[in-house]
């Protein structure tokens, strides 16, 4: 296979976020052919989440550039990270350091290109956060979109999230009504009606809550 950054530009194409015009990210067509490639070398890699712009992360991303209050001066750390989409817009906003995790390393690749294609800097981390809580866990603003997926996942980011908040961390999560986000752990601070590929969602149009952990 490609490097990874040379396989992320092959295989996608430089466009604007919908719900976020003013960020372009590098994104595919379709999902299915796009996961075929990346195990074209047959090493089993994971679906490739990092080469769409998901509901939650669009309106996170949205929710940051119209608030730079929330995390402008202040140290980001967007949690799977996928595209990065979250992560650069933090950045935009005027956030500084910004770190970008992900378990995949195409993942953080597009990340770093997809900064590039903005003009602005994040730190790919690759790895599972998750049972820390130094280095990087340490963030005075944690972002998280689309994290609520399944109840697996759901069981092990709540208390790594709860575990932020607790120490004075601002923890904001991006979700357009999955099954297994905590609502009774969040407050809603804003919500927005979200395009999204039908090839994905089997609908064109999400409404995605940006919530707070209390």
């Amino acid at each position: 296979m490609l490097s990874s950054p040379d396989f992320v530009r092959t295989h996608t194409r430089l466009a604007p976020v919908p719900f976020v015009p003013e960020l372009v990210l590098h994104q595919a067509d379709e999902p299915i052919e796009l996961w075929e490639r990346t195990e074209a070398d047959g090493v089993e890699q994971p679906p490739p989440f990092w080469a769409f712009a998901w509901a939650g992360g669009q309106a996170l991303a949205r929710h940051v550039l119209d608030h730079p209050e929330l995390v402008d001066g202040r140290s980001v750390l967007d949690m799977a990270t996928g595209s990065g989409l979250v992560a650069i817009a933090a950045a935009r906003a005027g956030a500084r350091p910004v770190a970008a995790n992900d378990i995949d390393p195409l993942s953080l690749a597009a990340a770093t290109v997809n900064a590039a294609a903005n003009g602005v800097v994040v730190d790919p981390v690759e790895g599972d956060l998750l049972d820390t809580d130094d280095g990087y866990a340490q963030a005075t603003v944690l972002l998280a979109g689309d994290v609520f997926y399944s109840r697996a996942m759901a069981a092990r980011f709540l208390p790594f999230l709860r575990r932020a908040a607790a120490r004075g961390a601002l923890v904001l999560v991006g979700d357009p009504g999955r099954a297994y986000l905590p609502t009774e752990a969040l407050t809603r601070c804003a919500t927005y009606d979200v395009p999204v590929p039908a090839e994905l969602e089997t609908v064109t149009v999400r409404h995605t809550t940006v919530w707070r952990l209390r």
